[in-house]
């Protein structure tokens, strides 16, 4: 068994929530101080030949936190370039990213790596989609293509980034045809088993009781396939007062410990979206 401390950030290619000065150096320490595996981040300068401080975002951070990293470029400017990154605390076995750009004016990519924990390989794809409902449709559709045909049905599998779905449009789409649950959301993966039991009747599910029949301090609504749902998604947009729901971190394959968003100072200085922090428990 394995305890897996992942986070998803949009890091806003290492400027503060306004934009108007580097916080690249409150990053390093916050995720620093967090001690994670696994780092999902989005808006990441790969490329910045007009400000060292802000080149090389991946490579300073892991660095930083003594972390292995894989780097998906997605725009391409004259001096600068940004996209994905992963970075992880265990071996990366190999990495790719899939160019989904919908149009010339988003430049979009899936990063597709796969990371091995305690001799388990487990997927990790860090994704950005598009503003557009459209392209985010066309987005999600070609990441589910590349689940289908590259991720064998059941290997562990984490998927987290800034999806901009705001209206929690797609996530039916990940859980009937992918079987991935939102940390924020009870599933067979992710119950937390010593509060509730799977196998608890959906009319005590409905009531309000567990499996032997002891009352739940907050009842839950049944979702897809029966899972039940404690929270909605998390608000992570903007970070000062978030109001939009646009960060997500899907998962098969684990139990969910813990899933939190991460409010106030440092976290809302740094980027214009707060991040989202998950403990994963790989059996």
């Amino acid at each position: 068994m394995s305890i897996v401390r992942v986070v998803s950030y949009n890091i806003h290619k290492g400027r503060s929530a306004t934009g108007n000065r580097e916080s690249l150096a409150d990053l390093r320490l916050g995720l620093y101080n967090l001690a994670p595996d696994l780092l999902f981040l989005q808006e990441v300068q790969g490329r910045n030949e007009r400000r060292a401080t802000l080149d090389a975002q991946h490579e300073s951070l892991a660095a930083a936190l003594s972390m292995q990293t894989a780097y998906g470029c997605n725009a391409v400017r004259q001096h600068t370039d940004h996209g994905n990154a992963l970075l992880s605390r265990y071996p990366i076995l190999q990495f790719e990213n899939q160019d989904v750009s919908d149009h010339r004016l988003e430049q979009r990519g899936l990063l597709h790596a796969v990371v091995e924990i305690d001799d388990t390989p487990v997927h990790c794809i860090v994704v950005h989609l598009g503003l557009f409902a459209g392209g985010r449709t066309r987005q999600t559709q070609a990441l589910v293509q590349r689940i289908k045909d590259l991720v064998p049905e059941h290997a562990p599998l984490i998927i987290a980034g800034d999806f901009n779905d705001w209206t929690n449009k797609l996530a039916p789409l990940f859980v009937d045809q992918l079987n991935l649950y939102e940390v924020f959301s009870f599933s067979p993966e992710g119950l937390d088993k010593k509060r509730f039991r799977l196998k608890a009747p959906s009319r005590w599910l409905k009531q309000g009781f567990t499996n032997d029949g002891q009352q739940m301090t907050t009842i839950p609504e049944l979702g897809a396939n029966g899972a039940a749902r404690m929270t909605p998604p998390p608000r992570t947009f903007p970070a000062v007062f978030p109001w939009l729901r646009l960060d997500r971190i899907y998962q098969r394959g684990f139990a969910v410990r813990s899933a939190r968003v991460l409010h106030g100072a440092p976290w809302s200085q740094i980027s214009d979206h707060a991040p989202i922090f998950a403990e994963l428990e790989l059996p």
